[in-house]
């Protein structure tokens, strides 16, 4: 078992911060010495490849278009991405479920890749693995947010299958931001954000939120508090250096789910059957950076970070005829670091855009279960008391170049390899083998290109591969050493057509197969066998008839199929959990210079709640109202009114089974909130 502890952790990484200034400053004086030039700002791996026009699809949202949506939480926007839905599951401090390229279980299962600032948030060892909870973003510190669709990026490696969404945070400027808000149910948001400079030479940004409401059922109460700030410095001679750091602390209550005659009864009332549930977290992260320019365009990137948390979740659920309360509590610390040398070059006439670099984590996992237990008191012996190490080291390239208008291709491979280990802390009753970690690798290769075929109209096509670890307890056990990483493979075709500047439409069609998923043929035997095929098409529509009026729409419909299976009934079924389409439209008017009047009306689709397909969710419809004044040039001051809900339709966003009982978490009723933003 590894151990670790704030002071290792800190001095760890001090000495590694120390040999990477070292390393620069030496780079930095081989090079313009003395150069009054500074780089502009900390940036990530990657940055230097352009995000705006890419072989595969992907949405992006800046700063500007994140505040105007005013959420409360960056994952709200991911319903303004085609083919994306979140499976809101209405318990305060749980990450919910975001659907994705025919994936259910993004956030809170390891489909979705989610990094802040080049750090993996994904979890390796919970809920699935890959479990990732976005509330420790503050959503007025993001600078920049793109959410790519399925394995396609080289710069990322595991829970990358369904797709990625990489978060920047702001870095550098002179700015101040607050943005608040109250409404129903005792909601309270109250968001900050602090840029400055001084001396020319050092950077400061800070961001913070408060957030606390009473939930629309009861024991619903949440709060949760986050804090990031951090600090840059330039040395000169093309050099700079950079420390940040974040804490995030909640605490809520949850009122369970509901079974199906409650739902159709009373649809925001609780069960008497459900304990204080409820979950606590502690989250803190501390990072250094060290950048410097080798060139004019060639520029090398670092930076290594260590993560600390402490997770724990208690839940009531139907188990043999009556209600049980378990717990499940995850203490985390990762140590990891990265290095990327990029670059804008011009060879033979052709730009490239350029990217090479490598990683490594080492994330250690004290997990411990128990069930059965009395309103958070343990009353017995735990399921689960041990501990699991996961150690990657990752290699990746990726390189766009701009041969032709007709032809702009872009190639990239990732190569991740692990090892780790598990052992027990305690005696538990799980008979689940805790061993070394079967040593596994993987190499991902990526394709695509781009074709301008006319002013307005431009194709892409792409094909990538992504890969994901046997799930669980699966790799930790000796007889499972046969074993490789399930295969994604993903292509895909797109065009966006742009006929006048008012007026735009991307549609792409796309294929993802996933080959080698892991079955049990006997007991102790496990075998690479299973297969699924995701198909679908996604469409965004942009609209701007006048300059006070906008409309955008983005829609999506998934097919899903079960082609190979353990279980030959479940051949040629759904996937569970994948809504068979997703659509969003939003429309603004400014029918006064100060006012503007807006609507997003949402729809989605019913999907099967089990692999067998025999039980389906309905599908459902909400309307948000919106009014915003802007008060001029005083202090960019605005003040919204929202009304959410309007019709007041009665909807569960997720539903499933558990002991072939469905069970559902609804969506919130009508609610009204009223608040401000106003910025330096």
């Amino acid at each position: 078992m590894k151990t670790f502890s704030h002071a290792r952790l800190g001095k760890a990484l001090l000495a590694g911060f120390t040999a990477l200034a070292a390393l620069g400053t030496a780079a930095a004086n081989d090079g313009e010495t003395g150069s009054d030039e500074r780089i502009a700002e900390i940036v990530v791996k990657g940055q230097v490849l352009d995000d705006t026009n890419l072989a595969y699809s992907s949405t992006r949202f800046d700063a500007e278009r994140v505040r105007e949506f005013q959420p409360a939480e960056v994952q709200a926007l991911f319903d303004q991405v085609p083919g994306v839905s979140i499976r809101h599951f209405g318990l305060g401090g749980v990450a919910d479920s975001i659907t994705i390229r025919g994936f259910g279980g993004g956030g809170h299962g390891g489909d979705l890749g989610v990094v802040l600032d080049g750090i993996p948030l994904n979890e390796a060892m919970s809920h699935s693995d890959g479990y990732v909870d976005m509330n420790v973003i503050v959503p007025l510190e993001v600078s920049n947010m793109t959410v790519f669709k399925g394995p396609v990026s080289a710069l990322y490696g595991n829970f990358n299958r369904g797709g990625l969404v990489r978060i920047e945070t702001r870095r550098g400027g002179d700015y101040a931001l607050l943005d608040a808000s109250t409404g129903s149910n005792g909601l309270l948001d109250v968001q900050g954000a602090l840029g400055m400079t001084a001396d020319g030479r050092h950077r400061f940004n800070v961001a913070g939120q408060h957030y606390r409401g009473d939930g629309f059922r009861p024991q619903s109460e949440s709060v949760r508090s986050t804090l990031a700030g951090g600090w840059a410095m330039d040395l000169g001679s093309r050099t700079e250096i950079g420390v940040s750091a974040r804490l995030h602390t909640a605490d809520s209550d949850n009122a369970s789910y509901l079974t199906q005659d409650q739902y159709l009864s009373d649809p925001y009332g609780i069960d008497p059957g459900v304990q204080n549930d409820g979950a606590e977290k502690d989250f803190g992260t501390l990072r250094a950076d060290l950048n410097f320019d080798i060139s004019d365009s060639v520029k090398v990137l670092s930076y290594a970070y260590l993560t600390e948390q402490d997770f724990s979740r208690w839940f009531s659920r139907p188990s043999g005829g009556s209600w049980r309360q378990r717990e499940e509590t995850y203490d985390r610390d990762v140590v990891g670091a990265s290095v990327s040398v990029s670059g804008q070059n011009e060879s033979a006439g052709v730009d490239l855009n350029w990217v090479v670099g490598a990683e490594t984590f080492s994330e250690s996992t004290y997990y411990r279960y128990y069930d059965g237990l009395d309103n958070r008191q343990r009353t017995g012996p735990a399921i689960n008391d041990r501990v699991t190490d996961l150690d990657s080291v990752s290699v990746f390239a990726e390189l766009q170049a701009d041969v032709h208008p007709l032809f702009m291709p872009s190639v990239g491979f990732r190569h991740d390899s692990f090892s780790g280990d598990c052992s027990l802390r305690a005696a538990e009753q799980s008979t689940a083998p805790c061993e070394a970690l079967n040593d596994l690798d993987n190499l991902s290769p990526k394709l695509g290109f781009r074709s301008q075929l006319t002013n307005s109209l431009q194709f892409r096509a792409s094909w990538s591969e992504g890969f994901a670890l046997p799930n669980g307890w699966v790799k930790y056990q000796a007889q499972a050493s046969n074993l490789d990483p399930v295969d994604f493979r993903q292509a895909e075709i797109g065009v966006t057509w742009s006929p006048v500047a008012a007026f735009s439409v991307d549609v792409a069609a796309f294929e993802l197969e996933s080959d080698g998923e892991v079955r049990t043929p006997a007991p102790g035997e496990f075998e690479n066998y299973g297969e699924t095929e995701r198909t679908g098409i996604e469409a965004t529509v942009s609209w701007l008839p006048s300059d006070e009026l906008s409309f955008s729409a983005v829609y999506g419909v998934t097919d899903t199929e079960v082609v190979r299976n353990n279980n030959p009934d479940l051949v040629g079924n759904e996937v569970g959990g994948i809504a068979d389409y997703s659509a969003n439209l939003i429309g603004a008017w400014r029918f006064q210079p100060s006012w503007r009047a807006d609507f997003t009306w949402r729809a989605v689709g019913g999907f099967p709640l089990n692999a067998a397909n025999d039980v389906y969710s309905e599908s459902y419809e909400t309307l948000d109202l919106g009014l915003t004044y802007f008060a001029g040039d005083l202090r960019d001051l605005r003040v919204f009114a929202r009304v959410e809900n309007v019709t007041d339709e009665v909807y569960a966003p997720t539903a499933f089974l558990i002991g072939g009982a469905p069970l559902y978490g609804p969506g919130p009723p009508r609610l009204y909130r009223l608040g401000l933003q106003f910025g330096l």
